[in-house]
């Protein structure tokens, strides 16, 4: 089952998106590992440090020491300020955002197509991912395909595998092409793949498949007690508030589908603005709504990895530091 787990992940929707501290729990603001953003009061760093810089550059930051890693973010610093005026505003900010999220989806794109497509062809058959993926399937059992561990199956992520992919296919050839291929991978970042990510969001909290999301599998989304009788943290008391005034619109005790949409995909929501005004919020000493080099130095470890143990041999340095 450890096996399960690993192609849960390998293969399971990964966030890019952002919501401010005081904002309640949104489903897809997770890490690369799928750790929250925010778990009630607790804040997860690491999320931070994949939106400044890409999920494969924050892992190598993780490696530095303390004064390696604020010398590069102090390089950085200088590629993010387009003016050259000494001031990272929030504009210049949420660019950056947006660069190292396109950039990162770019290389993940990249490597994965050509691990599936070595020579380089026009599309991928859907036959050549299922065989190379989930090849090792036609060996297993009946009992073993259905099998579930946190509620997670070989034949459900299959399944779920194989309806993505038919919505990304925009041609109905089951072959995808390179840009279909990226939307099949990140289909939080294309609008066509909205309604997959809907129904992937409400098969994965709705626990009793009633189709609906009730306040105990809102919850059981974010906090599971360790122990029969635990009392609840005070914060989840505030997301049980959260549920019933902000979710749940029509009072019913449910969150229907339509409420979903709302809650993961609000219209007008910029994912890159609501990161950069959090950094800043983090950084922003004198409340000029603008961060000095001196303000992110010296709140490094918001922007990047601030562990320094076996620092220096794994990394491979790039030429741009």
């Amino acid at each position: 089952m450890l096996l399960l787990l690993v192609v849960a992940v390998a293969i399971s929707l990964s966030s890019a998106s952002s919501i401010p501290a005081e904002t309640p729990h949104n489903p897809l603001e997770h890490d690369s590992l799928h750790a929250p953003h925010f778990d009630g009061a607790e804040h997860n760093p690491q999320y931070d440090h994949e939106a400044f810089l890409g999920p494969d550059e924050s892992k190598k930051f993780d490696n530095l020491s303390p004064e390696e890693s604020k010398r590069r973010l102090g390089v950085i610093f200088d590629r993010i300020d387009e003016d050259k005026d000494g001031l990272v505003t929030l504009s210049e900010l949420k660019n950056w955002i947006s660069f190292t999220q396109r950039r990162y989806i770019e290389e993940d794109t990249g490597r994965l197509w050509r691990q599936h497509n070595p020579d380089n062809n026009a599309t991928i058959s859907w036959e050549a991912y299922r065989d190379a993926v989930y090849g090792f399937l036609n060996d297993l059992s009946a009992e073993e395909l259905a099998q579930e561990e946190n509620g997670i199956s070989y034949k459900g992520l299959l399944k779920r595998d194989r309806r993505r992919w038919a919505v990304a296919d925009q041609n109905l050839d089951d072959s995808l092409t390179r840009e279909e291929f990226t939307a099949f991978l990140h289909p939080e970042d294309h609008p066509t793949m909205r309604d997959v990510v809907l129904q992937e969001t409400v098969e994965d909290l709705d626990k009793d498949k009633d189709g609906k999301i009730n306040e105990d599998e809102y919850i059981g989304d974010m906090y599971r007690p360790s122990e029969a009788n635990e009392e609840e943290p005070e914060w989840v008391a505030s997301e049980r508030e959260a549920f019933s005034k902000y979710r749940d619109t029509d009072g019913d005790g449910y969150l229907t589908e339509t409420e979903v949409r709302q809650w993961i995909t609000p219209q007008d929501f910029d994912h890159s603005e609501s990161e950069a005004k959090h950094l800043i919020f983090e950084a922003d000493v004198d409340h000029d709504e603008k961060l000095t080099k001196a303000e992110v130095l010296d709140k490094y470890d918001a922007f990047v990895g601030s562990q320094a143990t076996e620092f220096g041999e794994a990394l491979a340095r790039h030429d741009e530091f």
